[in-house]
């Protein structure tokens, strides 16, 4: 008898998906990803030098030359600073707001990263490693502007979104090069490309959704995806010059 109550309890524990001991856990069931490579066509921008000479401090941190963000492209012919998030497709769903901050610095007067992404009510937390005054002037419209000093040394300050917005741009009053933007979402389905111009969303449930791809520069773009349970789909963007 107890042979056979053995064998239903670990016939219950199979039929509930509850791992065997030691045994890697399984994925969520349900969820699937989105990857993707962001392309550039045509003639690159002629990005202007930055000089940095109104401020001595900035101009001595800086070791080379300095270009914009705004308008860059990989060498590989990728765009980089893509703000990529699901626009469309979540329905009434919610998500929990993580309670880790997101980090908006200031670095050798420029702004890093150059574009973020963070959910409503998540804290942005901003701070400065630089030995001169800046001023973080954030140009909001479905939230609330602010303009905020930050004295060298000064602590890092705390400051939450409460509505979606794509994108709210950031200049420094004191820096006129320093550039950055925000993306506000509701969603942590959101990321960035970099150097290669590449792209991965996971966890997102199984359904159909809109993707949009944000630049400063070169506009923005839509596309449609069907994410299936454990499974990658494929999407890729191609912005022209303008």
């Amino acid at each position: 008898m107890i042979g056979m109550k053995a064998l239903a309890i670990s016939l219950i524990l199979i039929g509930y998906g509850v791992p065997a001991q030691g045994a890697a856990p399984r994925p969520a069931a349900g969820t699937g990803g989105v990857t993707g490579k962001v392309s550039f066509q045509g003639t690159k921008p002629k990005l202007p030098q930055i000089s940095m000479a109104q401020d001595r401090v900035c101009a001595s941190e800086q070791k080379s030359t300095v270009y914009p963000e705004d308008g860059r492209v990989n060498s590989n012919g990728t765009l980089p600073n893509v703000f990529i998030y699901v626009k469309q497709g979540l329905g009434d769903a919610t998500f929990k707001t993580p309670s880790t901050p997101v980090t908006l610095d200031q670095q050798r007067c420029e702004y890093q990263p150059h574009v973020l992404g963070i959910m409503v009510g998540q804290p942005l937390q901003v701070l400065s490693q630089d030995p001169t005054t800046h001023n973080i002037h954030i140009m909001a419209k479905n939230n609330r502007s602010w303009n905020v000093s930050q004295q060298p040394g000064s602590p890092a300050f705390i400051r939450r979104f409460l509505h979606p917005e794509i994108m709210i741009p950031v200049k420094c009053n004191q820096h006129p090069w320093m550039k950055a933007y925000i993306g506000v979402t509701t969603n942590p389905f959101y990321a960035v490309t970099g150097k290669d111009g590449t792209f991965i969303l996971k966890g997102l449930p199984s359904g159909h959704y809109t993707l949009e791809a944000w630049t400063a520069t070169f506009g923005t773009q839509e596309s449609e995806v069907t994410v299936e349970a454990d499974k990658t789909a494929t999407v890729n963007f191609t912005f022209h010059s303008q």
